[in-house]
């Protein structure tokens, strides 16, 4: 039997317009009109099953939660703690918003909260104090779908950060501090470790995992299963065990608009630092100064972009690039 314990507090006027809104539930005993009606704050539901022990006083929604216009909450959805939610936005069914805890977990519009997600909770981390602040925010035109689990940071300076128009597909994690752009693609299973820097247009295959600090550069890709140790470049793809890098992502590139002489001097730089030719004794670091003076490549933004990438990738809190083999190729 489903136990909800009551808040004796009245909701605000955003989460009354939340409650009148629709919470469909499938019980077979119900009539079509009590399956849509409307949960009503300080009077009894028409739709609660009797088996059901429930306080008279129960709301789905805690009474620092801030919910915007057009949001729904299907049946077993919570949201808790210092939690604010923009505009149109839903949560499926068992998914968990916020906690208990000091901060705040803020979400923007038009985001989707699949099955069981659990969004804006304490993080794994050791590290954090018991009655720390942390903090989680989420851009607009998110969809988070089943079972991801998203934590707040670990101090209270830091921010859990997830930007706009992402697709976190099911049974990812993204842990405490990470930084995610915009429009990026993670496939099923993609596990990123604390403190992860994504940037934008990226794109992993399933059952990727990233280990913490690594910084995850712009249109690049990620191979199925692969284990990122270190960083990875912009425009560049890997894959493996141990991810090494495999060449540009050419076929992210086109789908994104890239033109073919981008495409084509990307090519020949990549070719200049990491594919360099027979006899050349030359340091990356050299190869990558040589690109910048080139008086053709160097004129070309993208290009200037991919070398400034692997550059900051040897700063010295970074973790450096993933490994390369140097070889002459096509």
């Amino acid at each position: 039997m489903a136990l909800l314990l009551g808040i004796r507090r009245p909701l605000s006027f955003a989460a009354q317009r939340l409650h009148q809104r629709c919470f469909s539930t499938s019980l077979p005993n119900f009539k079509e009109e009590q399956k849509m009606s409307c949960m009503e704050t300080g009077g009894s539901s028409s739709f609660i099953h009797p088996s059901a022990v429930v306080h008279p006083d129960a709301i789905l929604v805690g009474p620092s939660a801030n919910l915007g216009n057009g949001c729904q909450l299907y049946p077993g959805s919570h949201v808790c703690g210092h939690t604010k939610i923009g505009d149109d936005c839903t949560l499926m069914m068992g998914a968990v918003v916020g906690d208990d805890l000091p901060g705040s977990t803020v979400i923007g519009n038009n985001n989707l909260i699949g099955h069981h997600a659990v969004v804006g909770i304490k993080c794994q981390d050791l590290k954090y104090k018991p009655g720390n602040e942390c903090f989680l925010e989420i851009g607009d035109n998110n969809e988070i779908r089943e079972y991801v689990s998203i934590h707040r940071s670990s101090h209270p300076d830091e921010k859990t950060i997830i930007g706009a128009n992402n697709l976190i597909m099911g049974s990812c994690h993204i842990a405490h501090d990470c930084k995610m752009g915009n429009y990026n693609i993670f496939a099923n299973n993609t596990l990123l470790a604390g403190h992860v820097n994504v940037e934008n247009y990226t794109h992993t295959a399933g059952a990727t995992v990233i280990h913490q600090f690594c910084h995850i550069g712009s249109f690049s890709f990620i191979g199925g299963g692969s284990v990122v140790s270190q960083d990875v470049p912009k425009y560049t793809m890997v894959s493996g065990e141990r991810a090494e890098l495999r060449g540009l992502n050419l076929e992210g590139l086109r789908r994104r608009g890239f033109s073919v002489g981008e495409i084509k001097s990307l090519r020949t730089a990549y070719r200049k630092i990491f594919m360099p030719s027979e006899g050349s004794c030359h340091s990356i670091e050299d190869r990558l100064t040589e690109l910048e003076k080139d008086d053709e490549l160097g004129q070309v933004a993208a290009v200037c972009l991919m070398v400034e990438s692997i550059r900051d990738s040897f700063a010295e809190d970074r973790r450096g690039i993933c490994k390369f083999r140097s070889r002459v190729g096509s």
